[in-house]
């Protein structure tokens, strides 16, 4: 990965931690700057604990239990960039969990529009 790709995609996590952060669910930036080092917390906090997991041999499954435990995980995760970022703000677990899906609803929205035009 170019620097260039790696500063896109931390672009494209930010405009999505900002989007979330308009649906009010639970998950607050405090702008784009803000949003582009918080999305680096999240990334260097998600691979610690993948990291950690595969370190105890903890394997995320597949299906409906899979995704139960994806998104304890990504809510952990959220939490813990939350403790080290200072400008991201949790409201507890709940906050969290439901900040995750919608991460991952808006995510895939991006993908599918951008899909649109290749």
């Amino acid at each position: 990965m170019s620097f260039t790709s790696f500063l896109f995609a931390l672009f494209v996590a930010a405009v999505v931690l900002l989007i979330v952060d308009k649906l009010n669910v639970g998950l607050k930036v405090g702008g784009l700057v803000n949003a582009m080092v918080s999305a680096l917390a999240i990334s260097v906090s998600g691979s610690i604990v993948m990291w950690l997991l595969g370190l105890f041999s903890f394997t995320i499954g597949g299906g409906f239990l899979g995704a139960i435990v994806f998104l304890i995980v990504a809510a952990v995760v959220l939490m813990l960039a939350a403790k080290l970022m200072p400008g991201l703000e949790v409201s507890g677990f709940g906050g969290a969990a439901i900040s995750a899906i919608a991460i991952g609803v808006v995510y895939w929205l991006l993908e599918w529009f951008a899909g649109l035009f290749v």
